[in-house]
């Protein structure tokens, strides 16, 4: 009979969540069984949370916790949504925690991860390693280093003596990236104006491209963009990255990582360069609109617009929305036409593993606590 009261009580508080106009409730030992959408890592509940909330689709998940026996998913982020916006069903089960996507909260585009996880291991995601003497002199030294969004500590007490000491800093993307550009007529795609995509800084940077070069090898990953401009905001944002070459054919931005040399050749259609550091960054292709071009996926939703520029405007307005693609009256499927697609990625600081491991500390920056 207890158990039963537990259960209608949780029930009771689901429902509360749903009719409330931001679900910000925690129902713990809950789970929203399948209709998944995507697994992620985190290593709280709260963080989770965010997840869900920036992810363009989500809207709410269930959370395992560090306690969770049956298996070893300890740490795993489930990202739900379904049709209707509420979960199918619900059932009780320990170790997890389920809870709603805050998107309907005005939730802070950068929030703050204060909390610090003891025998908690972010793994992966390295570009740099010092030692330090404790783990909030490691937290510093990623607060101020501006390509570390969390941290990893090895303890004193660390089985490995050789790694005693050491603070790992580790990177994930702040700046959105556009998944997936390709050429498509009568489709517009842009970005919010609104949108901070670089540093505010007072000294103008003095670009220096290299036109119809390449530099080949030395790829330290592939990512999508709209132009050379945008391919240097992704190299400068990557503190590993030390040049880059851009395909325009296919919207190709391969960022680089070579400290030793730099050996350009000839090339049509690629266009080359460095990344720019402690300057200000030419921003005029983010005020720019793309005719022909399309930032497939990601969406948000759609609503029915007359122009490109009034996309453009409904994206700005939406505090989630950080690019879009319009469908115009030249594109081949009528059913399209009209439709403005709303878009966003994650930004906020994201681990690609977290697991349990003795005698390390591992937490965020605090850039996003001092506001």
């Amino acid at each position: 009979m207890g158990s039963c009261s537990i259960l209608v009580g949780l029930l009771v508080a689901s429902s509360f969540s749903f009719s409330k106009a931001c679900p910000n409730e925690l129902l713990e030992n809950v789970d929203f069984p399948g209709s998944d959408i995507a697994s992620l890592q985190s290593p709280s509940v709260e963080h989770c949370q965010q997840l869900c909330t920036q992810h363009p689709a989500c809207l709410f998940f269930t959370f395992i916790r560090s306690d969770w026996t049956r298996d070893n998913r300890h740490f795993s982020c489930f990202l739900k949504s379904t049709p209707s916006g509420q979960p199918s069903s619900q059932a009780p089960l320990l170790g997890v925690t389920s809870g709603f996507s805050l998107k309907s909260c005005n939730p802070d585009p950068r929030p703050c991860f204060s909390q610090v996880f003891q025998d908690v291991d972010f793994l992966g995601a390295d570009y740099r390693a010092l030692f330090t003497p404790d783990y909030q002199e490691c937290q510093r030294v990623c607060t101020q280093d501006p390509g570390c969004q969390f941290f990893t500590f090895l303890k004193g007490e660390f089985t490995g003596q050789n790694f005693r000491f050491k603070c790992h800093l580790k990177f994930s993307w702040s700046v959105p990236r556009t998944p997936i550009v390709e050429k498509k007529a009568g489709v517009t795609s842009g970005f919010a104006q609104k949108a901070q995509q670089t540093q505010e800084l007072d000294t103008p940077c003095q670009n220096q491209f290299f036109a119809n070069t390449d530099i080949p090898g030395s790829d330290l990953e592939q990512e999508k963009s709209v132009s050379v401009e945008h391919c240097q905001v992704l190299c400068s944002a990557h503190p590993k990255c030390t040049y880059f070459s851009y395909s325009s054919d296919d919207f190709k931005c391969h960022l680089k990582n070579n400290l030793n040399d730099l050996a350009a050749k000839p090339k049509d259609g690629v266009t080359s360069g460095i990344p720019a550091h402690f300057c200000q960054l030419d921003d005029t292709w983010v005020k720019q609109s793309y005719e022909g071009v399309d930032f497939r996926g990601s969406d948000i939703r759609f609503e029915l617009m007359d122009t490109a520029e009034l996309c453009q405007s409904k994206c700005d307005e939406d505090p989630s929305c950080q690019f879009y693609a319009y469908v115009d009256e030249s594109f081949s499927d009528r059913a399209e036409w009209r439709r403005c697609f709303l878009k966003r990625v994650i930004t906020m600081p994201a681990p690609p593993k977290v697991s349990k491991l003795a005698n390390v500390v591992s937490g965020f920056s605090l850039r996003d606590c001092r506001k």
